[in-house]
């Protein structure tokens, strides 16, 4: 018996070929395996009926742990057998299907940190030790199928050990397309900020020794750079905040090892699974009550966001030193991506950084880390992208046309939505950045080229001004492409539904911005949303409240704030106390009086996020805003140990949730209760009401489930109210898990309406 098998999934990079060579021989059948073009896998068998059985069988069941198979395609072959054995075959370049994609980028494995630290071992302290089950794969590739000539590892021929082994079949490297030892692999060097060379037989020890002394080294690592430096010193800490112009926003931190993590936060047995896992994402974790490093990395957070290290070089930066911990945060500009090039690290951080950590492999995609926190058990995603880009969400349902979706203006992913699998790029940034909007087309043809799509529509926000929304227009024309418009907070919700597989939801989408079908800036609504057109309408929001100044607004609460209280209690006083917190002091707070009382060309809006911008301000939590969501995000951790002292019932009327009565409540109680009560307070009551509207709601159009998606669904508090009230009543109550539920997965959402909808 012939035939020809075509599996398609994360089957390149993964180890597949050498398991299809085992099984195929423990079935005692003849043939070949080769990588194809279209990053799938051809398989040829000849041999008993039954044996073929047996191993599409083993196929199925005991694949390689990182391979994920979508489709097993099985075609019989006539004419006589050709094979007197079963052999790799070297890789074609046919493609004939498409929906296969490179793996994501993986931690090392523990056969290989043994090895690292085994003395007889040929890799002995080599830091870029990896094997077929771990390492570089995604930011590593140029083009398919995944070989080496095809990826940056093509720089280094391998030597006669690593051949050896990359040909031996009982070999965990057999067909490891990073093969490489201390002979014939990559070499890593340490250089001051000029880019000069350092003479050193250890850098990287050395390097970890300069980070402990309170210098501050440019550490490059699959992806890109990290800027790291010592965790217990506050002085290089606030030196590295001063130069990357980052007076409040929390940096990232990578412990040694898990039992150092537990000196200093709290880590749950789920938290755990998430730090140790194959894909190391940061992991934001409670302060403990001993955390004893820098106040500076996460300043007024109740969290901190903590990594273990993933890669031979990271693990060998601590082997010298005591620091129970290293800051590593993204070397990027504000709002730009992620460095990646040798020679734009030195000239970009030549001023901020004392040293650099370099190694000679090319990095050909950069691809930041990946952040999520747990919700009690439930994961969410603050940035997904390494360790899970650019493997798919699977939706339950086929879309009926290739799309794309190019995300928002901020946090940016972009989408390829291809059959029932949505190919999320890694996280990309602000596209208000040239910088970035290149990034953030150069990563969507990427996956439009690694995927074999073959689009009809490309999808972006219903603004108009948006630069996302003007590069779907260039894209359309280029390619004649259908551009679908989407307003923001259907995307959010649409989205959680395609996460879900539902076709009908009640929506709760809360953020800070979005653009309104009638122009104004949404941010606090709930929806009904559904398959097929309109798509969604919207049932009811939060007040309209106005944003004086309009975006001075969002940086400085303390006007949004004003705007909520003027007329409802005396402020000008109030204001004028606190003159100091705006940029031009009493003359400020006149003009900001003026406004509110001429009334007059005020921008509304219905945001939460600014409702709790003004909730912070009162309560003198934050009065700048210095990254985004800071208000809100301090708020949350002033209110984490907190009560609802207030207990205040929601006022809501023609489908309208009162927000000023809230916030007035909060004003006239401040010097009486403490912040983190009247803080808990403010939560417990936009919780409620929302989840008040959306039962009534989800009641009167016979719905069963209610979602909750927005950057404000980040919000552990907001969350596991709404989740209590809204499963106490007898819905289901459904959240993010597998995309974030801010603007890091409205491409999803884009490409999802786009997908399905009817053009």
């Amino acid at each position: 018996m012939r035939v020809r098998v075509r599996v398609t999934g994360i089957v390149q990079g993964v180890g597949f070929r050498p398991f299809i060579y085992r099984i195929a021989l423990k079935n005692f059948l003849r043939g070949y395996v080769r990588n194809m073009g279209d990053a799938g896998v051809e398989i040829l068998l000849e041999g008993g009926e039954d044996n073929i059985k047996s191993f599409l069988g083993d196929l199925r069941d005991h694949k390689p742990p990182l391979a994920r198979i979508y489709d097993v395609l099985v075609s019989p072959l006539g004419g006589e057998d050709q094979f007197e054995s079963f052999k790799i075959l070297e890789s074609s370049e046919e493609e004939g299907f498409s929906g296969s994609v490179i793996p994501p980028d993986v931690a090392i494995c523990d056969e290989c940190l043994k090895e690292l630290r085994d003395p007889e071992d040929p890799r002995y302290e080599y830091f870029f030790i990896t094997c077929t089950d771990c390492g570089p794969r995604y930011t590593i590739i140029e083009g398919l199928p995944y070989d080496r000539e095809n990826t940056s590892m093509r720089d280094f021929p391998m030597c006669s050990l690593c051949e050896g082994e990359y040909r031996d079949p009982s070999n965990r490297r057999f067909h490891a397309q990073t093969v490489a030892c201390p002979r014939c692999g990559p070499k890593a060097y340490l250089t001051n900020n000029k880019g000069e060379l350092m003479e050193s037989r250890d850098p990287i020890r050395e390097a970890g020794v300069l980070l402990s002394e309170g210098y501050i080294v440019a550490v490059k690592g699959y992806g890109g750079f990290h800027i790291a430096t010592a965790t217990t010193l506050d002085e290089p800490i606030m030196r590295l905040r001063w130069v990357k112009h980052r007076r409040q926003k929390p940096f990232a931190i990578m412990a040694r090892s898990l039992e150092s993590a537990r000196t200093f936060a709290e880590v749950s047995p789920r938290e755990a699974m998430l730090l140790t896992s194959h894909t190391r994402p940061i992991v934001l974790l409670n302060k403990g009550e001993s955390y004893y490093l820098s106040e500076h990395i996460a300043p007024g957070l109740h969290n901190v966001g903590v990594m273990l290290p993933y890669t031979g070089l990271h693990y060998m930066l601590f082997d010298r030193i005591e620091e129970p911990a290293l800051v590593m945060t993204s070397a990027n500009p504000p709002d730009e991506p992620i460095i990646k090039d040798d020679d734009e690290a030195v000239r970009r951080l030549g001023g901020t950084v004392d040293y650099l950590l370099l190694h000679n492999r090319r990095i050909v995609r950069r691809c930041d880390d990946s952040v999520v926190r747990l919700h009690g058990e439930h994961q969410v995603f603050l940035r997904r992208s390494r360790g899970y880009a650019p493997e798919p969400i699977k939706l339950r349902e086929r879309a009926d046309r290739c799309s794309v979706g190019l995300g928002g203006e901020l946090n940016n992913t972009s989408c390829v939505l291809l059959g029932e699998r949505a190919f999320i790029s890694q996280h990309i940034g602000d596209a208000e950045h040239l910088e970035t909007m290149s990034f953030l087309e150069e990563a969507m043809k990427e996956l439009i080229s690694l995927t074999k799509a073959r689009v009809q529509a490309v999808a972006c926000d219903l603004h108009p001004r948006f630069t996302t929304t003007r590069l779907a227009e260039a894209l359309a024309e280029e390619y004649g492409w259908r551009v679908v418009r989407v307003q923001h907070h259907q995307a959010h919700i649409a989205a959680l539904m395609a996460e879900y597989g539902l076709r009908e939801v009640i929506g709760i989408s809360c953020d800070g911005y979005g653009y309104g079908v009638d122009g104004e800036a949404w941010g606090g609504e709930i929806l009904l949303c559904s398959w097929g057109e309109p798509g969604f309408e919207r049932l009811a929001h939060l007040q309209r409240q106005p944003l004086i100044g309009g975006d001075l607004a969002t940086r400085y609460p303390l006007r949004m704030a004003a705007g909520m209280l003027y007329g409802k209690a005396d402020i000008d006083e109030w204001l004028l106390q606190h003159r100091g917190q705006f940029p031009h002091g009493e003359r400020e707070v006149e003009v900001l009086l003026h406004q509110l009382k001429r009334g007059r060309n005020v921008t509304m809006t219905t945001s939460c996020g600014r409702v709790l911008d003004a909730v912070a301000a009162v309560l003198g939590i934050c009065y700048e805003r210095t990254y985004e969501g800071e208000p809100a995000i301090k708020l949350e951790s002033s209110a984490i140990k907190g009560e609802d002292i207030l207990k205040l019932k929601p006022i809501i009327k023609d489908d309208v949730l009162d927000t000023s009565q809230m916030l007035l409540e909060i004003y006239e109680n401040r010097d009486k209760y403490s912040k983190a009560d009247l803080a808990y307070s403010a939560h417990a009551y936009i919780a409620k009401g929302l989840a008040t509207i959306a039962i009534e709601k989800a009641s009167e159009r016979d719905v069963k489930f209610i979602g909750f998606s927005g950057g404000v669904a980040c919000n552990q508090i907001l969350t596991s109210i709404m989740r209590r009230i809204i499963e106490a009543s007898g819905l289901s109550f459904i959240v993010h898990e597998m995309v974030p539920p801010g603007d890091g997965g409205l491409s999803l959402g884009q490409a999802v309406v786009a997908g399905f909808s009817q053009l």
